[in-house]
């Protein structure tokens, strides 16, 4: 034992190999936390979610003005489990003086939800309310920060102290029940939870047994919900998951078996010194396992500390709780780093133990004859100045190192095409769904009791076209509830909705629906669709429309009665100076406005920034693998750099040599990689959407311009030469006299 101890020992003195096997396997486990948090995060979220917050299965709302607490809390005998009553006010508020108001909030007065046996509110950032004046909102697109002040109509005002989540979603703001009661307490509020939930006629059952005049909201319906935004976003962190699992695995098996690989001449030692062959693979083993348990360990503390931001934007995605860093993904990653250290470490240590003493001795860190020959006449023949020629030709003396740094530059650059493609892509169905508003010119604003603006918006010079739409309930035979409709008077085939199919509508009594309409129908274009309140309505095409709903847009005349129309659209005619138009509209007393596009919106964001995260995670991860093979191999090739500084080769020479030695796995890899990202692309966009219930115009999936997918494939070679920038100043700082002496 003493003897393997010695031979351990002395090999921990290779620095630069140790460090770099350390780095490389710090950052392929920092990968594999993060992959499996993002895997277990994706796998039924909601389910996992409501399980922690003990969610309620039926949320009641009882009218305080029939009900009294006593009888409210009465129902609590017809369910498994329950709580309450809870005071519940309606809260209309502005987040400052002279600001748009907010939408009405309903808020629960509950002293402490985080405590309560159902419904455990998970508290996301602040404190909870502990006083009157004081308020909790639910964390939602508002995104009303911790800290801002609500102005009440009477003049008083709540201070936002805490933001939180319900997955029950059983308000949008929790108050001290003194608080509630001074805002107006409308109604009582229990929490349900049965044995059997888990079908729509069981909840029916147990919503009937409450009596009449109660409002109710089952959690299927909560769940359903949130199955569109889970369904959205799995697609993508899985793949991203499962890209860096694949990653992490390769790097680590890459770096295990060429840190034993580099050893032969080490292992030929150890075997002429008395070590028995089991002897030289458990010396083996234990010189690849110490630094990359250093390193293993240095990657989970890695991992969690990103993964509490990571799952933080994870939970605003699917708009669950967010999850905490679990034991079991810690244990699971050092099992797999263990496991893929062992299992690649100890079948190419025992080839090598199984040498004869003297073939090990004889053919130390010389590749296989044969080897690279091929390669290194082709290059010869090049009008490449010499150093670059032989760093050319250097990779193919070594087919499996070479295979292993192709696999993982083709991995970095499918995770950055990936990245690209579908940052591109989101931000194109953004503006496909705004493209309606961003295709006029001016938008006017009438008032509701306002007369038509339409004559006024024809007599004003520089008009070219315009439109008025607004919204309407629709009637349609089939569906349980009213689709949402959009009517228009005016010419708006110019309006730019994305056709999925078929046309715009041209006449009274057509009509283009969304796809979640059709979905909902089980029609197609070219269907007819009846409905009290309106004739037939023939669907004549199909738009793209970025929510789930059951939306339909047709004529003013077909939807008799509709003439509320909350917007008019205006293009204007070449040349026509937009400002000089605006004032003529509002000196008629039209509110009128130039249309710009909007910002990103939050969902946007978040889904960058963890693009972004991962793919620089990812990409770190193959250049640092890159790093580890450039360093093996000047470490196999020491003697040759020496011979060749020797006959004359300078410094930057060198560096050369070494850095081109990268460009063809990292050009091979970028052009296997580009095509892998772009098919990973092209799968999991389309994914999204029809798991958000949606389609996609192919404008935005066909988001890869050939310039773009030509300067992807060359991002192969930037992964690889930066992996190979470090070992090259190395190589060009050795001195020949070292380099000639070492073996």
């Amino acid at each position: 034992m003493s003897a393997i101890r010695t031979v351990v020992r002395g090999a921990q003195r290779r620095r630069v190999s140790t460090i770099v096997i350390i780095a490389a396997t710090t950052m392929a486990v920092t990968a594999t936390v993060l992959a499996g948090l993002l895997l277990a995060a994706s796998s039924a979220p909601f389910a996992n979610a409501f399980a922690q917050q003990h969610g309620a299965h039926l949320t009641a709302l009882f009218d305080a003005a029939t009900t009294t607490k006593e009888q409210a809390a009465a129902t609590a005998s017809q369910a498994g489990q329950a709580i309450g009553p809870f005071p519940v006010a309606s809260v209309s508020s502005r987040p400052g003086p002279g600001t748009p108001p907010l939408p009405p909030l309903t808020v629960a007065g509950r002293a402490d939800p985080g405590s309560d046996p159902i419904d455990k509110v998970t508290l996301l950032a602040g404190r909870w309310a502990r006083t009157t004046g004081e308020i909790v909102l639910a964390r939602t697109d508002l995104m009303i920060p911790t800290g801002t002040t609500l102005h009440l109509p009477d003049g008083s005002t709540l201070t936002v102290v805490g933001q939180a989540r319900s997955i029950s979603q059983t308000a949008q703001g929790w108050v001290t029940p003194e608080q509630a009661a001074a805002l107006g307490q409308t109604g009582w509020q229990m929490l349900y939870r049965y044995a059997d939930a888990g079908t729509e006629a069981a909840m029916s059952a147990h919503k009937t047994a409450l009596g009449t005049g109660v409002q109710t909201q089952s959690w299927l319906d909560v769940r359903n919900d949130a199955a569109h935004r889970t369904q959205l976003y799995v697609p993508l962190l899985s793949a991203f998951g499962l890209i860096g699992l694949a990653l992490a695995a390769l790097v680590i098996g890459n770096v295990t078996a060429g840190t034993v690989a580099s050893a032969t001449r080490r292992i030929g030692v150890m075997k002429a010194l008395g070590l028995t062959p089991s002897q030289v693979v458990r010396a083996c083993l234990a010189q690849a396992l110490i630094p990359g348990l250093i390193g293993t360990v240095l990657g989970i503390a890695a991992g969690d500390v990103l993964a509490i931001p990571l799952m933080s934007d994870v939970a605003d995605l699917f708009g669950t709780v967010p999850m905490s860093v679990t034991p079991w993904v810690d244990a699971a990653a050092i099992a797999v780093a263990v496991l893929v250290i062992a299992a690649t470490a100890a079948p190419a240590a025992w080839r090598a133990a199984r040498l004869r003493t003297v073939d090990a001795l004889a053919v130390g860190r010389t590749p296989h004859d044969g080897r690279g020959r091929v390669a290194a006449r082709l290059a010869a023949r090049t009008r490449l100045p010499r150093p670059l020629s032989l760093g050319l030709a250097q990779p193919f003396t070594k087919p499996a190192r070479l295979l292993a740094m192709l696999l993982t530059v083709a991995f970095g650059t499918a995770a950055a095409t990936f990245a690209i493609g579908l940052s591109t892509s989101l931000r194109h169905v953004q503006a496909a769904d705004q493209k309606p508003a961003t295709s006029a010119d001016v938008v006017v604003a009438p008032a509701l009791d306002a007369t038509d603006p339409s004559a006024v918006i024809a007599a004003t010079p520089g008009t070219a076209a315009y439109y008025g739409r607004g919204p309407a309930d629709i009637a349609v035979d089939g569906l349980r509830d009213a689709a949402r409709g959009t009517v228009t008077t005016g010419d708006a085939h110019w309006a730019g909705y994305e056709m999925l199919d078929g046309r715009w509508y041209t006449r009274p009594g057509e009509a283009v629906v969304s796809t979640g309409f059709l979905t909902a129908t089980g029609k197609h274009v070219g269907d007819v669709v009846t409905g009290a309140g309106h004739g037939p309505l023939t669907l004549v095409g199909e738009v793209f429309d970025g929510s789930a709903n059951n939306h339909l847009y047709t004529d003013v005349a077909s939807v008799p009665g509709q003439r509320t129309f909350l917007e008019w659209y205006v293009k204007l005619q070449p040349g026509t100076d937009r400002g000089a138009y605006l004032a003529t509209l509002q000196n008629q007393n039209l509110h009128a406005e130039a249309t710009r596009a909007e910002g990103p919106d939050g969902t946007l964001v978040l889904l960058d920034s963890i693009t972004a995260l991962l793919t620089v995670l990812l990409v770190s991860v193959a250049g640092l693998g890159v790093l580890n093979a450039v360093v093996l191999d000047s470490r196999d090739r020491v003697h040759d750099i020496g011979v060749h500084k020797s006959l004359g080769m300078t410094p930057k020479q060198t560096a050369a040599m070494v850095v081109a030695s990268v460009a063809v796995p990292g050009l091979i890899g970028g052009i296997a990689g580009v095509p892998a990202g772009y098919l990973l692309h092209h799968w999991a966009v389309p994914a999204m959407a029809h798991g958000a219930g949606i389609r996609l115009p192919q404008t935005t999936i066909d988001v890869y311009a050939t310039g773009l997918l030509a300067a992807l494939a060359l991002a192969g070679v930037v992964i690889a030469a930066g992996g190979a920038l470090l070992p090259a100043g190395w190589a060009a700082r050795t001195r020949t006299a070292v380099a000639l002496r070492t073996e």
